[in-house]
């Protein structure tokens, strides 16, 4: 059951299950909230209330009329969600978008992140410059276009297909179900509009948000996929130097979406390190 709650200026729609200290899962692009259907019960199955908030924009969470949809936007949203759900602090798990927000809520308020888990993204900081990752990220160019939005609905939204199957190379047999409750969202009025403006907030000089300048000071663990062509291995070992507290990598089968891809490894590793954090 889909719910409400007021956070930041917004209405967001969230899933809950269980009950316990608060665990919030932050979805990423192109995705939503539906991403954690099998990382929620086995979180609430350990003790733990899982919150996974449709984020902003994404139907049925308020679409803001003017954004904005910056970076340190989205750490904003994080945090105002854990005070909105009654609670002082949250681990806070990330994957894609939801991870870069999460990076930025750990950093703003590392007071009220009690652990940082992130998949499939490291640290902004460390995320190189060449060519090759360019090329590796050209959806930031695509999707920052202003006509995008419109172009993507008119094909049937086949780019989300194509994304997946580019990000999660492995996956040999991905089903249209994996992707249907993603396109049924972004067809909502405004919905994909406010999707792609996340793109489109990245200024094109690269300039780091103010919260990625800032160390994490919280205890943080980084999924990697092996077959995530996205990001090669050694930019999460690059990426040890922007962490003050403990920093583990955990290198797993399948790429991109690699919770979805293979969930039996990857759910019983992510219980088993909030675990391992929060007892």
């Amino acid at each position: 059951m889909i719910e409400h709650i007021r956070a930041n200026g917004l209405e967001f729609a969230y899933l809950s299950e269980g009950h316990g200290p608060l665990v919030l899962l932050l979805h990423g692009f192109p995705d939503t909230a539906y991403t954690w259907d099998r990382v929620m019960p086995e979180l609430a199955r350990a003790g733990y209330r899982a919150v996974a908030p449709f984020l902003r924009g994404y139907h049925p969470t308020e679409i803001p009329k003017d954004g904005p949809f910056d970076i340190d936007t989205l750490g904003g949203d994080v945090l105002a969600l854990i005070e909105a759900l009654g609670e002082t602090s949250a681990v806070v798990i990330g994957h894609d978008w939801g991870a870069t927000a999460a990076y930025s809520a750990a950093a703003l308020g590392p007071d009220r992140v009690r652990m940082l888990v992130t998949l499939a993204v490291p640290h902004p900081r460390a995320i190189p410059r060449t060519p090759r990752q360019v090329w590796q990220m050209r959806h930031f160019l695509v999707l920052r276009r202003a006509s995008i939005a419109a172009k993507l609905r008119a094909d049937d939204l086949r780019y989300v297909d194509e994304l997946w199957r580019r990000w999660s190379p492995a996956w040999k047999d991905l089903p249209a179900s994996e992707t249907a409750a993603v396109k049924q969202a972004l067809v909502e009025p405004g919905c994909l509009e406010a999707a792609c403006a996340y793109y489109a907030a990245i200024p094109l000089s690269g300039t780091l948000p103010p919260s990625a300048k800032l160390p994490i000071k919280v205890p943080t663990v980084v999924f990697a996929g092996d077959d995530d062509h996205q990001m090669k291995a050694r930019t999460y070992e690059k990426a040890r130097s922007c962490f003050e507290s403990t920093y583990e990598v955990i290198h797993v089968p399948g790429g991109h979406f690699m919770h979805r891809e293979h969930p039996d490894r990857v759910v019983s590793d992510l219980v088993r390190v909030v675990r391992d954090h929060t007892q």
